[in-house]
């Protein structure tokens, strides 16, 4: 486990630079989960680390498998300095524990919600699980170990959420898309849905 995790913030550390803060939270049977914060410009990212220790398994299986299933991890990018986002780091760890707690399998499509906004002030509370691969490049395992993916969240607000369990992922994102929406934007207003 600490191999991976070791080989996960290399790769982090690679693709976004050095970290310039790190929160670690802990909840009751789980492991811990840390929350590295990387500073690109007016860009604030922050990346769970932790939650690729263990494979993520079907919560219909009698038995987890201790080595085969999908690893990830999470990373959050919005424009700094336009709202307190550091509030959101353990809401970050609850999101990524939530393989271990709930038995979840976080994938690309998914929708994740804390109950509660992710920051104070902020519109959503909820994400959007969007494809890896483009900022942080997956992590290669040795056999049999799946590769640790690094999937983006997109926040949603409560109406996008909605829309989103009626139409889909691909259409939320085609929205967003079509009207040029700044994803990045921690106070932004939801899109107009029809």
């Amino acid at each position: 486990m600490a191999e991976i995790l070791a080989l996960v913030e290399a790769r982090l550390r690679t693709a976004l630079g050095e970290p310039d803060a790190r929160a670690a939270v802990t909840f009751l049977g789980t492991d811990r989960i840390e929350v590295l914060r990387f500073i690109d410009g007016d860009i604030v990212r922050y990346a769970t680390l932790g939650m690729s220790a263990q494979p993520m398994s079907d919560p219909t299986a009698v038995v987890a498998d201790p080595l085969k299933g999908p690893r990830a991890e999470l990373v959050l990018s919005v424009r700094g300095g336009l709202a307190d986002t550091d509030q959101v780091l353990r809401k970050l760890a609850v999101l990524a524990a939530s393989p271990q707690v709930e038995g979840l399998v976080v994938a690309p499509g998914a929708s994740l919600d804390v109950g509660e906004p992710l920051w104070p002030g902020a519109p959503f509370t909820s994400v959007l699980v969007a494809e890896g691969g483009g900022l942080v490049e997956d992590l290669e395992l040795d056999e049999p170990l799946e590769p640790v993916r690094f999937l983006p969240l997109l926040p949603m607000t409560s109406n996008e959420a909605a829309w989103k369990r009626v139409r889909g992922a691909q259409e939320l994102q085609e929205k967003w898309l079509s009207q040029g929406t700044d994803l990045r934007d921690p106070l932004r207003r939801s899109v107009t849905l029809d």
